[in-house]
């Protein structure tokens, strides 16, 4: 019997068990008559949880005779871990009805589930649990609460939280500062950064990864600087956690050569840390090196997930040749990612705006699942090639099919109709967009219906409609009339807009050339000549244009 008891207690000792060492153990504890002890119990629920035979976790639970509170916090965190969260829930309801108090780790699981769920209802009602139980002020309860608030977007109730806590440790701080970092208030997060140490409390590598999350902006690429040197001074760099979001945070600030320096240190980097390098030469401009990485990846052995395989064809997508496109969808087939609807929808964008619109409609026709992503993508594509009445026949089939279209399905609609140059279906698709979905159109999609307006003879409506918009405009859509003015041979139009561009763009030659040609075309050589020489005189330089044929290698 003591050789039993030792053997099971080194069995036990290990956290992940296979399902048949874990059978077998059970088997032993019942023959050894240790079956009613909750220790043991809790033990093999929890290793029946780790290889997702919940039916036998459940069992074992419901012929325990005293359930101690580890015992019914190890099986209602199997539920919720394995998202049967209505089971999870079942089983808290039956716990409050014992003698059994639910403890701090009760309540995070529970507060944790309604944040997977999404459910703020449960959230608030699991909160008030907290409290009531006198628990309010329990670290591990609060650290739950900041994180489930701010998963749901509440990150003002995630602070109340954290600032109703008159010690919060570092776990709390860190989740804290997360949230702010999720939801990109960076300054917030900086100075509970400042607040912390000035307290005493020391930040670790989890601190550092919540402040980087935060900066995803070119002009904040100073501050990503400074925390970078800080994980230096403190030797945080060597955390592979770190060392990836140093990666993601250089990236998202296109500042590539440092995203590559601190990825060629990390000594294995994970397959966030490539697909951030990766995306990052992408969003860029350097699709070659975006490629090229996305070789070496492949050849060192790694597998790519169906995200990356879309980032990577998104980036085919701007190469004058399919081929790269093509090797893409070869290697999706070869790996199985032609079931991911994501990669699906951009394996027809890729198509499309590569000129190969049929083997876009290919995939679209064998898709098992469609979403209003992939409805978007061939909307787009149909309208990009001119046929109109084929994307508005699929706009009909998303709401026959109940899906709801969002801002990117108008958008592809209102770019449809600026190709076909059909104003008045344009007019009514904008109309829809606003009164019957409830849509707040955006700079492109006004871009769309000022090109529609202008190549169709309405300068003025198009032109009253940019003035009836909030300051400041997006540059882009007094861009679009401007080019409507070149195209429709409005000298005088062209000029007031101009005139606002280069006001609002100061260091920008293109409008200047767009006007000086817009001039030159009616013939009004002086006052094309007087914008050249301002722009020579004021050291501006236009980038020329290029062009290229990239020759078939079969």
């Amino acid at each position: 019997m003591l050789f039993q008891f030792q053997l099971l207690q080194s069995e036990l000792a290990r956290v992940y068990q296979s399902l048949s060492i874990t059978q077998q153990l059970h088997a032993l504890i019942v023959k050894t008559h240790l079956s009613n002890d909750p220790f043991y119990a809790t033990r093999i629920v929890r290793f029946y949880a780790i290889n997702g035979d919940l039916y036998s976790a459940r069992n074992l639970f419901d012929t325990s005779p005293n359930p101690s509170v580890y015992l019914w916090n190890s099986i209602i965190r199997a539920h919720s871990q394995a998202h049967k969260f209505g089971y999870a829930f079942s089983l808290f309801r039956k716990m409050l009805r014992t003698e059994i108090k639910p403890d701090n780790f009760t309540y995070a699981c529970i507060v944790r589930a309604c944040s997977e769920r999404l459910d703020l209802d449960g959230l608030k009602l699991a909160h008030g649990g907290v409290v009531v139980s006198g628990l309010g002020l329990d670290s591990i309860c609060s650290s739950a609460l900041v994180s489930a608030y701010s998963k749901l977007g509440l990150v003002d109730e995630a602070s109340k939280v954290f600032y109703g806590m008159p010690e919060p440790d570092l776990v709390l701080w860190n989740s804290m500062i997360s949230a702010y970092g999720n939801y990109g208030f960076w300054y917030e997060g900086l100075q509970l950064f400042s607040e912390m140490q000035h307290v005493g409390i020391w930040p670790d590598g989890y601190t550092l990864v919540g402040l980087l999350f935060g900066l995803a902006d070119s002009c904040l690429l100073s501050v990503g600087q400074g925390l970078h040197g800080f994980c230096l001074k403190s030797n945080f760099d060597s955390n592979a956690h770190v060392g990836s979001v140093l990666v993601t945070m250089y990236s998202r600030c296109k500042s590539m050569n440092y995203a590559y320096k601190v990825f060629s240190g990390l000594i294995q980097p994970d397959l966030v840390t490539w697909s951030a390098l990766i995306t990052g030469y992408s969003q860029s401009g350097d699709s070659e090196k975006a490629l090229r990485l996305f070789k070496k990846f492949n050849w060192e052995g790694k597998k790519a997930d169906s995200v990356l395989i879309a980032t990577m064809l998104a980036t085919a997508a701007q190469f004058a040749n399919v081929g790269s496109g093509k090797e893409i969808h070869a290697h999706c087939l070869r790996h199985g990612h032609e079931s991911h609807v994501k990669v699906c929808s951009a394996l027809i964008d890729m198509y499309s705006k590569s000129g190969f619109l049929g083997l876009g409609i290919s995939v679209f026709t064998i898709m098992s699942g469609r979403n209003i992503v992939s409805y978007n993508s061939l909307i787009l594509g149909l309208g990009l090639h001119g046929h109109a009445f084929q994307a508005f026949k699929k706009f009909d089939e998303i709401l026959e099919n109940g899906l709801i279209p969002d801002e990117c399905t108008f958008s592809a609609l209102l770019c449809t109709c600026c190709h076909a140059g059909l104003v008045k279906d344009g007019k009514s698709i904008f109309k829809r967009m606003t009164v019957e979905f409830g849509i707040q159109p955006r700079a492109e999609h006004y871009v769309h219906m000022v090109k529609l307006l202008g190549m169709g003879g309405e300068l003025e409506e198009a032109y009253n409609l940019i003035l009836s918009l909030p300051e400041p405009v997006d540059s882009g859509i007094w861009g679009a009339l401007l080019s409507c003015c070149d195209a429709c041979g409005n000298p005088e139009m062209a000029k007031s807009v101009a005139e606002r561009l280069i006001g609002n763009n100061p260091e920008s030659c293109s409008y200047r050339v767009m006007l000086s040609n817009i001039y030159a075309g009616y013939g009004r050589w002086d006052d094309a000549m007087k914008l050249r020489d301002d722009q020579t005189d004021g050291k501006l330089r236009k980038i020329p244009g290029l062009s290229w044929i990239e020759g078939s290698s079969l």
